[in-house]
């Protein structure tokens, strides 16, 4: 099915008779709502960075192997501010939410900038797999806690100076001394605390009631293959082992879904933005 308006109709169509809709995130939605990771935006933010280090994104310079924690945190912090707590709700996000907040939803994503929060969406609704850049952690987990880290960036921010922060604002772990991180999943490390498993269990679920038989509508936004084995592939195998449900794509470079499931999977590879508007629109 190529024609972008009958695929509209069709999406509208499923999304309208849906008993519930699974809504799976990735980074691609974020991109496409404007959180900018690699334009000019970012090199503008980042300007300094990028002269002695090269960093060609920011996501790939959140791999840097910094020499000191007092560096490490400067770039942490500017990272977090520009991408959690500065930024409001995208618009993309609130017209999602608009387009699902009247039906029985849950969202499942990669993403760790809480703009599904921001957007208005239910809190208990939610399942953040990969983490909260708003938040922190031991580096080592030897606890199953997480901090806010809201403080911690504004205070690095306001004192730091050539790409580094004097080493009283640097976190340290106030249950083993020793160094913190931020909350994103990256290595065995990763703290998995009580809202966590809630959040799972919450998702496991909704999952159980409606994925097998019901009329289930997999609305997939950004997933690439990063991290397919989260959303994507769980995804595919929900349409595959149900006929009644229906796996709706947004992805401009990877949209294609499995031979034995294209009858019940509509791909987009236009504009997210265009498709999410026009299929609010419609809805409504």
């Amino acid at each position: 099915m190529n024609d972008f308006k009958e695929k509209l109709s069709l999406a509208r169509k499923k999304l309208e008779a849906a008993d519930a809709v699974v809504v799976g995130a990735g980074a691609g939605l974020s991109a496409a709502a404007g959180l900018d990771y690699s334009g000019d935006e970012y090199r503008k933010e980042f300007a300094d960075y990028i002269k002695k280090y090269g960093f060609p994104d920011l996501y790939s310079s959140s791999f840097y192997e910094f020499p000191t924690e007092e560096q490490r945190w400067a770039r942490w912090a500017r990272h977090i501010d520009y991408i959690r707590f500065r930024p409001g709700a995208m618009p993309l996000y609130k017209e999602l939410y608009d387009l699902v907040k009247d039906k029985n939803y849950f969202v499942i994503t990669t993403n760790v900038d809480a703009q599904f929060r921001k957007a208005g969406f239910d809190s208990s609704r939610i399942f953040e797999v990969q983490g909260d850049y708003g938040l922190m952690q031991c580096a080592v987990g030897c606890h199953p806690k997480l901090y806010s880290d809201k403080e911690t960036v504004e205070n690095i921010l306001a004192h730091s100076h050539d790409l580094t922060v004097d080493k009283e604002y640097v976190p340290v772990c106030p249950v083993c001394g020793g160094n913190m991180d931020v909350h994103v999943r990256k290595n065995q490390y990763f703290v998995q605390d009580k809202a966590w498993d809630e959040a799972a269990s919450r998702y496991e679920e909704f999952m159980k009631r409606h994925a097998d038989s019901g009329r289930v509508v997999l609305l997939e936004l950004g997933i690439g293959y990063n991290t397919p084995a989260i959303i994507r592939f769980p995804f595919e195998r929900v349409v595959y082992h149900n006929p009644n449900a229906t796996l709706i794509r947004l992805n401009a470079e990877y949209s294609d879904g499995p031979a034995e499931t294209a009858s019940r999977t509509i791909s987009f590879t236009e504009n997210m933005g265009e498709v999410i508007d026009k299929l609010k629109a419609t809805a409504n």
